[in-house]
């Protein structure tokens, strides 16, 4: 991808929260630009496209009967649309930056990103902040809420409906993925990233080695997909006392300051092809405060520096 495509932005809105548990995430994407994000991202020298909030089906009252599958099909539709909508933006030359809704947006967005650099044979690496694994499948789910269950989706692990979003399965190799800010991680999905040897950087290494030594781990293993990687941030990464507005909040998460770096060390490193912001949930948000910061951190990634 050339310099000029990556300095072309695409903005989507995904506004789905049926994927948690908790009303209030669907209007993250309004948040996030109640605090100006796209005039932001036009000052540091990128053309901005806003795509608007795309147009999701209501689920109905049936959609719940399967416990352990929550809004299965209305999740799996969401999703093949939007990975029709990132080839798109990738098609067209642009940055695809996807504003969440629930986390279990990650199948299609990142299933619209590897189709397309799949039809160029090249692979795609991954970097995901999370306070959470998001490895359970329907089998290993506590919740039925599939926004834990995007990254084992995308590993070939889980319902059919939501592995084989965008024609095929599995869409990462773990090799190639890096996961960073662990620290609630369910029984079953720690039987399956051992199983699949995947990286995680969990908070207690973060403490130990710090954030800058674990980031230059996590780009060297994304980075190694021939096309580069993507990156998808849950807020709920973030310690509570910076980003109140989650509805998974888990003490002891990043800083302020270990998210920026992580963010400033990707715009560095160069390679991202696509960013996505998710889970920032506006009815326990305090003046908007998690959103701010989630504009800020989206900067940092595109380049935004001190100096």
């Amino acid at each position: 991808m050339s310099t000029e495509a990556q300095k072309s932005v695409s903005i989507l809105g995904v506004p789905l929260g049926y994927g948690a548990s908790m009303a209030g995430v669907d209007i993250g994407p309004a948040a996030l630009r109640v605090a100006r994000l796209n005039q932001r991202i036009s000052f540091l020298g990128y053309t901005v496209q806003d795509l608007g909030d795309m147009r999701l089906e209501r689920p109905q009252p049936s959609a719940l009967l399967n416990e352990k599958l929550k809004y299965g099909r209305e999740i799996s539709n969401a999703c093949e649309e939007l990975a029709r909508e990132v080839e798109a933006i990738l098609t067209n030359g642009h940055m695809p930056l996807i504003l969440g809704g629930d986390h279990s947006i990650a199948i299609g967005s990142f299933g619209g990103a590897v189709s397309f650099f799949r039809k160029r044979e090249e692979t795609l690496g991954l970097i995901w902040f999370d306070a959470h694994a998001d490895m359970n499948t329907p089998e290993t789910t506590p919740t039925g809420n599939i926004h834990g269950m995007p990254l084992a989706a995308l590993l070939g692990h889980g319902a059919p409906e939501l592995t084989n979003v965008a024609g095929f399965s599995p869409k990462l190799d773990p090799k190639l993925c890096a996961h960073v800010g662990a620290r609630d991680i369910d029984p079953g999905e720690r039987e399956l990233i051992n199983q699949l040897g995947m990286r995680f950087f969990t908070m207690r290494e973060i403490d130990e080695r710090g954030m800058s030594a674990c980031m230059d781990e996590a780009l060297a293993i994304a980075s190694r997909g021939s096309a580069g990687y993507a990156v998808t941030f849950d807020v709920d990464a973030l310690d509570p006392g910076d980003a109140p507005g989650s509805g998974t909040l888990v003490r002891g998460g990043l800083t302020y300051r270990e998210a920026h770096l992580g963010m400033e060390k990707i715009a560095e490193a160069g390679g991202m092809r696509m960013l996505e912001i998710v889970e920032i949930n506006t009815a326990l948000d305090v003046n908007n405060k998690t959103a701010e910061l989630g504009v800020e951190l989206i900067l940092s990634a595109l380049g935004k520096t001190i100096l």
